[in-house]
């Protein structure tokens, strides 16, 4: 006869599901994020560090205009006789300030548009998309210069103007991004539980449009590198003597052929700039979409 069996289950721990990386470890791990933060950040530590290290002012002249291979200026004189180097120092400060305050501020305006019209829906939704398309409707370039030419170049008025052309392309990016994420259950929860408007906006939906988010401010502020530089080389942006690396390519274009750093470096730095840019860009948006596979094993 034979006792009661007992029957003893066996628990195997269960390993803890793997946490997916964050957006920057994963753009990180890509050897193009890589290289694109070292290339923004010479440029950046150049613009910032460039004014406390300049052998002199930037309205100082130490050469005649074009002049090179003159002692203590590395580069020669520009097209009034000042240090290029000098001025390419000073210069770079004012190109990241502008095209970052007009890509911050396109931005955020553009996410509270996209958010409100993606989750509102309805007659708030075509209101403002309709707003959008309207502003879409002007090239960005064009529509600066525009301005430019009525008012007047002023700074103020270069950070708006191309604040409001980046508005609507933001916006209709989160938009779609907020139009998913309305669709889970945290969102329908929140909304269950009456939480108001705002409140699910701010906390339950703006939190997980971050990734297209950083993606989008990646792009706008290579734009806005760009158009504040084509802005000052056409003469609507800064306004001399201020010492400005669009203004430098414009004021000593002319004299390329017997003085080419003048336009050499400036032209250098933009680009290097706007690449670095881009490359770090790709990355978040690389890793937004969830290209990571083969990345890290």
């Amino acid at each position: 006869m034979s006792g009661p069996s007992t029957s003893t289950t066996s628990t195997t721990p269960t390993a803890p599901a793997r946490r997916r990386p964050g957006l920057f470890r994963t753009a990180w791990r890509f050897g193009r994020t890589k290289v694109g933060v070292v290339l923004t950040g010479l440029i950046v530590l150049i613009a910032v560090a460039g004014p406390f290290v300049a052998p002199y002012t930037p309205t100082e002249f130490v050469a005649k205009p074009f002049e090179t291979g003159v002692d203590g200026a590395l580069f020669g004189g520009d097209n009034r006789g000042r240090d290029v180097l000098t001025r390419f120092l000073w210069g770079g400060w004012t190109l990241l300030l502008l095209a970052g305050s007009a890509a911050g501020l396109g931005v955020a305006a553009g996410t509270v548009v996209g958010i409100i019209a993606g989750y509102r829906r309805g007659w708030v939704d075509d209101v403002l998309m309709r707003a959008n398309d309207v502003l879409l409707a002007f090239p960005q370039l064009i529509a600066a210069l525009l301005v430019m030419s009525i008012i007047g170049p002023k700074v103020w008025l270069i950070v708006a103007v191309i604040a409001v052309s980046h508005m609507p392309r933001v916006a209709r990016v989160i938009r779609e991004a907020t139009r998913k994420v309305i669709e889970q259950d945290y969102v329908k929860a929140a909304e269950a539980i009456g939480l108001p408007r705002w409140r699910i906006m701010t906390v339950e939906i703006l939190p997980n449009v971050t990734s297209p988010l950083l993606v989008e401010l990646g792009l706008r502020l290579t734009y806005s590198i760009g158009v504040v530089a084509v802005l000052g080389f056409l003469g609507m942006g800064l306004q001399p003597p201020t010492a400005d690396w669009g203004l430098m390519i414009n004021e000593n274009r002319q004299g390329m052929s017997i003085q080419p750093w003048a336009v050499a470096l400036p032209v250098s730095a933009i680009a290097v700039l706007t690449v670095g840019a881009n490359l770090i860009t790709d990355g978040l948006s690389r890793a937004a979409i969830g290209i990571d596979r083969g990345v890290e094993k």
